[in-house]
């Protein structure tokens, strides 16, 4: 008998997962909620809040570098990119939600696409690679959820 504790199961069950586990429908609802987040986040840059912090995160610029998305000439490093990007996305608060309440993409897009960007060129992920890390990131993002009491009474204390 192995005990196994429920966070070494969940790290089991999200390090098993592989691109044979998206299916056609998978993949067709991931890229809908990519291009809405993607379309979100360019709005979102012309907030007060994203160029705040576009302003501020200019004094992390470095070497690795991943693109801040409406800005061709600045870039940041790959955390810094992905909060600008992420603050865009939920600046204009209409990125796709979930029950209990989550804006699941705005949190886990930016960050993908920020990682990605930062390998090097030999190294560059395929397409089918960030549709599986953007699902991963969506499943372990519902697997918190469902186990979070605090998620269930979110609606119920609003």
């Amino acid at each position: 008998f192995t005990f196994q504790t429920i966070t070494g199961n969940f790290a089991s069950v999200i390090h098993g997962l592989n691109a044979n586990h998206l299916t056609d429908q998978v993949i067709q609802r991931s890229k809908r909620m990519i291009l809405d987040t993607l379309g979100v986040g360019l709005l979102g840059t012309s907030t007060e809040v994203c160029h705040k912090v576009t302003q501020y995160s200019k004094i992390y610029s470095s070497d690795l570098s991943s693109t801040i998305w409406g800005h061709l000439d600045f870039r940041l490093p790959p955390l810094y990119a992905a909060f600008v990007n992420g603050v865009a996305v939920h600046s204009m608060d209409f990125d796709d939600t979930w029950h209990p309440a989550t804006h699941p993409s705005g949190a886990v897009l930016p960050a993908v696409i920020a990682l990605s960007e930062a390998f090097p060129q030999e190294k560059r992920i395929s397409g089918l690679d960030l549709l599986l890390a953007f699902n991963v990131g969506i499943e372990v993002q519902g697997r918190l959820l469902r186990f979070s009491s605090e998620a269930r009474n979110i609606p119920k204390r609003y």
